[in-house]
């Protein structure tokens, strides 16, 4: 005779609390997404000509009823910066969740990995030698470059990583070592430039939104769009390494190639937003270690939260770069490397 499940069963205390547990998290993910909802609308009515919140959202909502001036600011100048910093923040902060997540390290990212520090150095090739590393695309030379470079060195860092007997700590410090070649060879084309391109480098290297489009909102969109659900697809395997190489490897989990796999679509995550805005750190250190801190390690959450921060944190930061001076716009890098500082801790 088969015996009925009993009420006060230990497991049911136990499903009850994991029920509420990804209750908990749904509703940090939801509050995160209204959090960059209303970011990007204070974002949308800071400027030289500053709008309500009440206007804005009208605009948004209801552009053919909008005034003509306010719907060409806002649409055509402001939305696409303000979209701009989400994609450029969810990427990056992605990117770097990704990377601490295959690589067990609490510092790794785009940044510290040296694939901004390449993309800088790219861009400099084409601001002060008028080098076009893709000869057929003049118009773009100074994004194409930086994403070429950019991937050169993420391709630099795969294949060093297919080698027997390369370590994780291996690849940090070639990640490291990059960094510090690249900030060389950036400095040597500072020190030959001509006062415009060394103002041109300058500026790029800070990091800035101002010069975004959306053509560019919609490629960076795009590759992020493109990547989440590989990820998604690999999400049970991320997770589970964070338990460990062994432990994954027990579990069934193919680590080596996980790790090739998932560095690889980081790189072109990474590679695509510093192209088109320069050099914008801290994003993927502090992105994922919010997340992490509200969600936990389950790549289910940990995944969306990372995007979300990012997009959060990017996007604050763009309303800080209008607010400090009324009627400038500060480069966007130096905020979030001031603000980054004090919480890049582990």
């Amino acid at each position: 005779m088969t015996r009925l499940a009993n009420p006060s069963s230990p497991a049911l205390p136990l499903r009850h609390a994991y029920h509420r547990l990804i209750l908990r998290r749904i509703v940090v993910l939801a509050a995160l997404l209204a959090a960059v909802c209303l970011s990007v609308a204070v974002d949308v009515s800071l400027g030289s000509a500053r709008y309500g919140l009440a206007d804005v959202v009208n605009t948004l909502l209801h552009p053919a009823s909008a005034e003509i001036q306010i719907r060409m600011v806002i649409w055509d100048i402001r939305m696409p910066m303000a979209l701009m910093a989400v994609t450029v923040g969810a990427c990056l902060s992605a990117a770097g969740a990704q990377m601490q997540t295959i690589l067990a390290n609490p510092l790794a990212s785009p940044f510290t990995l040296g694939i901004s520090a390449a993309a800088s150095f790219g861009a400099a090739l084409a601001m002060v030698l008028g080098v076009a590393l893709v000869p057929t695309a003049l118009a773009l030379m100074v994004p194409i470059n930086a994403f070429a470079m950019a991937m050169a060195a993420s391709l630099l860092i795969f294949g060093l990583s297919t080698l027997r007997g390369v370590t994780v700590e291996t690849i940090i410090l070639l990640g490291i070592a990059l960094v510090f070649t690249f900030n060389a060879l950036l400095a040597l084309l500072q020190y030959f430039a001509s006062e415009q391109a060394l103002a041109a480098v300058v500026f790029w290297t800070m990091g800035s939104l101002t010069k975004a489009t959306w053509t560019k909102v919609a490629v960076t969109a795009l590759i992020l769009l493109i990547v989440t659900p590989l990820f998604a697809r690999r999400a049970w395997a991320l997770t589970a390494i964070r338990l460990g190489e062994t432990r994954a490897a027990a579990m069934g989990v193919p680590v080596r190639r996980l790790r090739l796999e998932t560095l690889i679509l980081v790189s072109a995550l990474a590679a695509v937003p510093v192209s088109f805005v320069g050099t914008i750190g801290f994003i993927g250190i502090v992105g994922p270690h919010i997340a992490r801190l509200l969600l936990g390690e389950d790549q289910r959450f940990f995944l969306p939260g990372s995007i979300l921060s990012g997009a959060l944190i990017l996007s604050t930061t763009s309303v800080l770069s209008k607010a400090i001076l009324p009627g400038a716009v500060l480069p966007i890098g130096i905020i979030t490397a001031l603000a980054a500082c004090p919480s890049s801790r582990p």
